[in-house]
């Protein structure tokens, strides 16, 4: 009899504190938190955080600091840094010319090279379709490669160097602000580019026969960017071997253009929410002070802005296998409500909300918290690949990204300050978010590609290869 009256004590106590996890979450998940962190990594001493620079540089060691104060395992290779090498082309725009005929047009060099050609023969292609062609095509021509969606819908551009071109010309549709002569990186050891290659609107290429351009050699150095990481090792003896990755990116775009005016793109939204976020959900489920079945690792990557440079290290040189890794759950854009579509309090998205079941997990903490998990029918599909989660699902890992507004005032803009952001709303969702992770973490099954949505098809693929 006494047995059992202290089996049901025990019982009692461990469905009350499943019932109380999210307030014991919420009790170390604090607005003024998220806004001291927001208010750091968006600071004009910053400078905008460009992918290489002390400002950058200064955002990963603040957030290895918050993590090791969270208590939270370094996993990696030097303390909580995952340290990346790169060579670094930076264009020399002095005497930059083209000409489709004898029009002059204004392209954005995406990647520099040296380059001088007059009238040279050119070849047409579909973005999709470099594959389809043959050396015999195309050595020492300009490859004109016309793309069906914007520049925002390509995680990497195509890599035609087999095809031996003399100059690569990517014609979109539309193109973003100010990413003219940015600085371009390849992980060393690297041999520097044969070729150089030109962002242009479609229309001023649509016709062309004949291309002329000019373009000096750039500076190349070697550089080193850091991915941050910080471990909450699971408990259960077989599933702690397993790993669920919360990611959000601490990069922006830095300073930009000339004049008067704020010239500091500061990022608070667009990812310093994100990044808070990571470390903030980090340091409320470590104060748990349980372990999870599975293991969750915090990272906080560099490069998204200019590529997806950090996420595309990590899969490629991955801490913990990718076979191994159940899911990537993507953090951004968390701290605005001023959606341009009306008010968004109480509530966040989830890209490729159909591509996997991360969704129905994370409605279910949704209902216990009071926040709406909600799937925009325009832009859940359309922003899956926009953002370092598609990179964890190139890879084959079930992944998505959650953020409250897709689009806002300020976004990609000088404006997108901190003072601007919804920071209880941000605790609030930051705390459903971080019971849904829990959950995930604990659960028995791990999530899964939906096989029947045919957008998920090649994903699903992916992750059945051999690892």
């Amino acid at each position: 009899m006494k047995r059992r009256f202290v089996g049901i004590v025990w019982l009692c106590a461990a469905g009350a504190a499943a019932q109380n996890l999210p307030s014991r979450i919420s009790d170390n998940l604090r607005a003024e938190n998220l806004k001291a962190d927001v208010a750091f990594l968006a600071s004009d001493t910053l400078q905008g955080r460009a992918t290489p620079s002390p400002g950058l540089d200064a955002a990963a060691e603040y957030i290895a600091s918050q993590f090791r104060k969270a208590g939270l395992e370094p996993v990696g290779d030097d303390g909580y840094f995952q340290t990346a090498t790169y060579q670094l082309t930076t264009p020399n725009l002095e005497g930059f010319e083209v000409r489709v005929g004898a029009t002059k047009i204004d392209p954005i060099l995406q990647q520099p090279a040296a380059t001088d050609l007059t009238d040279a023969d050119v070849v047409h292609a579909a973005l999709g379709e470099v594959d389809k062609l043959t050396v015999e095509q195309v050595r020492g021509k300009v490859l004109i490669l016309t793309a069906e969606a914007g520049f925002r819908g390509m995680r990497q551009l195509p890599n035609p160097e087999k095809l031996e071109p003399a100059l690569v010309i990517v014609a979109l549709p539309n193109l973003p602000r100010g990413m003219g002569g940015r600085p371009a990186m390849r992980e060393a050891p690297a041999t520097p580019p044969k070729f150089a290659t030109l962002l242009i609107g479609a229309d001023a290429v649509k016709d062309a026969a004949r291309v002329s351009a000019h373009i000096r050699a750039p500076k190349v150095e070697i550089v080193k960017c850091r991915n941050v990481a910080g471990l909450i090792r699971g408990g259960d003896p077989i599933l702690k071997d397993t790993y669920l990755v919360v990611t959000g990116h601490y990069d922006h775009l830095g300073v930009r253009g000339t004049g008067e005016g704020d010239h500091i793109f500061n990022g608070a939204n667009d990812d310093a929410s994100g990044t808070s976020s990571v470390i903030e959900i980090g340091t409320a489920l470590a104060a748990l002070g349980e372990k999870p079945k599975r293991s969750i690792l915090f990272l906080a990557v560099f490069g998204e802005e200019s590529g997806g440079y950090g996420a595309r290290y990590y899969t490629g040189h991955p801490i913990f296998p990718l076979a191994k890794t159940i899911a990537d759950v993507n953090l951004e854009q968390l701290g605005r409500t001023d959606d341009t579509e009306g008010p968004r309090v109480g509530a966040f998205n989830l890209t490729g909300f159909d591509y996997t079941d991360i969704a129905s997990t994370m409605a279910k903490a949704g209902a216990e918290t009071g926040i709406h998990v909600v799937k925009h029918e325009t832009n859940s599909d359309a922003f899956f690949s926009r953002s370092d989660n598609a990179t964890f699902a190139d890879a084959g890992v079930p992944s998505t990204t959650i953020s409250v507004a897709y689009v806002y005032p300020d976004y990609h803009a000088a404006g997108d300050e901190w003072p601007k952001l919804d920071y209880d709303n941000m605790a609030k969702v930051d705390v459903c978010i971080g019971l849904g992770l829990w959950n995930m973490a604990n659960a028995d099954r791990a999530p899964e590609w939906n096989r029947e949505n045919p957008k998920a098809s090649r994903y699903a693929q992916k992750r059945d290869e051999p690892k």
